[in-house]
């Protein structure tokens, strides 16, 4: 049995976007769908926590959610390439993941949602995107390229790995690694303790999410397979509120760079898939801008901080 702790460039899939655009397009629609239904049932938890997705062994999860005394839980498998409902009581239901329109997807999700007792409404309109469509009236998407869908869950398992390997160092609160399906990109924070100013806001996003989602001091970094502006998949890292010398700080590696059209650190994907030690040069960068974030915003990082611990 393999125990190699560290990945290799062949862990890292090649993920080009032009190639899986139109694909990625209702991907993002349908797990808007599935994190709604989520947002509709879990009670809220500060910076929206209570909305996210999970990696799983086979794909994304929405955890369990609360319906009365019960729960439920529903998964994309990029294995079998299909969506689950469970429920506590044992009761299953899945259907396939193939080429179908958003609105076929809705229809077919609550209407299995519908057989197995589970009554839930969500406001049907698109977060976070350009010209929304209704999900029941969107019949424009409607691309699944299974191979480009099981390619994109494998870079989110490790970079959720990697991640959660830095997540460990910090003793300040930090959130769980988690795929928000909004802006349709894994994420970790690690927070100051502080509160921060109100946040300006963000196209396509209503107020009082992104005032909720910063209302505390972040050092923020996530992955994103790229879209609208952004041409390639990309980490990212950024800070707020941003720090004065933030954007001129020295990171690493030396592919990283910082966009001044997004205001942030962006390292591009092909860089860590390239690297002899892909781990290692995604640590470098999440480390590296964080301590630009703690350093120049005068957190308490002796306060913040640990040395991981080995439980083997």
């Amino acid at each position: 049995m393999s125990t190699r702790s560290a990945s290799r460039p062949a862990d890292w899939p090649d993920l080009p976007l032009a190639a899986w655009d139109a694909t990625r397009v209702t991907l993002h629609l349908w797990t808007q769908i599935v994190g709604k239904i989520r947002l509709a049932r879990a009670p809220s938890i500060n910076h929206w926590w209570q909305v996210p997705l999970y990696v799983t062994s086979r794909g994304l999860t929405t955890s369990p959610i609360p319906y009365g005394a019960r729960a439920f839980q529903i998964d994309f498998d990029f294995l079998a390439h299909a969506l689950e409902i469970s429920v506590d009581d044992g009761r299953s239901d899945r259907f396939a993941l193939v080429p179908r329109t958003v609105a076929d997807f809705y229809a077919e999700l609550l209407g299995r949602m519908r057989a197995l007792g589970l009554e839930v409404a969500i406001w049907t309109v698109p977060c976070e995107i350009e010209q929304p469509i209704r999900f029941e009236a969107d019949d424009r998407h409607a691309a699944y390229d299974a191979d480009f869908a099981h390619r994109f869950w494998r870079v989110l398992v490790q970079s959720d790995r990697v991640f959660t390997s830095f997540r460990a160092g910090y003793l300040g609160k930090v959130s769980p690694v988690h795929f928000f399906w909004g802006s349709f990109d894994l994420a970790v924070t690690r927070f100051s303790g502080r509160r921060a100013p109100p946040h300006p806001g963000a196209p396509n996003v209503a107020d009082r999410v992104t005032r909720e989602a910063y209302s505390h001091e972040v050092s923020s970094a996530g992955f994103w397979p790229g879209g609208p502006g952004l041409a390639e998949p990309v980490f990212y890292a950024y800070a707020y509120p941003q720090p004065a010398g933030f954007a001129a700080a020295a990171v690493a590696p030396a592919a990283a760079a910082y966009s001044t059209a997004f205001g942030e650190f962006l390292l591009p994907y092909a860089a860590v898939r390239a690297a002899a030690a892909p781990d290692e040069i995604l640590l470098q960068f999440l480390e590296s801008t964080y301590a630009a974030a703690a350093d120049l915003g005068h957190w308490d990082r002796a306060a913040l901080e640990r040395a991981p611990i080995d439980n083997r």
